[in-house]
């Protein structure tokens, strides 16, 4: 069995981690109350081995490990990748499903881009729930533009939960995998920006770059 396999890879003490998270809500309660890797030391893709060791995470990695953790507990290790123009970040959550229908978990610094209760009946549904959030603070322009399909991380047998080096491989095959547009072209060009009231919720940072949370 795959949680097998990946269990046998933990040490003790991840394993305690590990077997407290076993709901999504629990697990979103972690990636909350977790730091930001605000990666002032340059750009990392950090294992979940090294998110419990460092103490820190960012979007991805959030991701990764919450993935990590439904694996632990026999889910499916899902991702999904929110692809925004290229003067934007795109967004990664982890996926679960909860008796059929979709939910996300996310790590982010901001009001925004946030955990999603499971009542979507699609990815899709679900993707497009962000699509009105996703925007640029200095003019209000939403990004969004993509989505990707469930990305399972299961491909990649049981090593990336403890890998030492950077799990760049998964960013590069992720942002690689399968996308669906969000809408036509020619509707995307009719957006009416985010009013300032809205832009302005983005003042609100959880976790301040000295480590310690707002």
């Amino acid at each position: 069995m795959y949680h097998d396999d990946l269990r046998a890879h933990l040490s003790p003490a991840e394993h305690r981690v590990f077997k407290k998270l076993r709901t999504p809500s629990l697990i979103q309660d972690y990636l909350d109350h977790s730091p930001i890797n605000f990666e002032l030391a340059g750009e990392t893709n950090l294992s979940p081995r090294r998110v419990l060791r460092e103490k820190r995470m960012h979007c991805l990695e959030g991701a990764v490990f919450a993935a990590a953790c439904l694996a632990y507990h026999g889910k499916e290790p899902l991702l999904m990748d929110l692809r925004t123009q290229r003067y934007d970040d795109d967004h990664v959550v982890a996926l679960f499903k909860e008796n059929g229908l979709w939910g996300a978990m996310s790590k982010t610094n901001h009001a925004i881009l946030r955990w999603r209760d499971p009542v979507y009946k699609t990815v899709r549904e679900l993707a497009m729930s962000y699509f009105h959030e996703y925007f640029l603070w200095k003019n209000g322009k939403k990004t969004l533009r993509a989505y990707s399909k469930p990305f399972n991380l299961k491909k990649y047998g049981a090593g990336w939960v403890t890998d030492e080096k950077d799990l760049d491989y998964i960013s590069i095959d992720l942002d690689d995998s399968p996308h669906f547009p969000i809408a036509p072209k020619n509707m995307m060009r009719k957006l009416r920006p985010a009013s300032l009231i809205e832009r302005k919720s983005l003042d609100n940072e959880e976790w301040h770059k000295k480590g310690y949370r707002n």
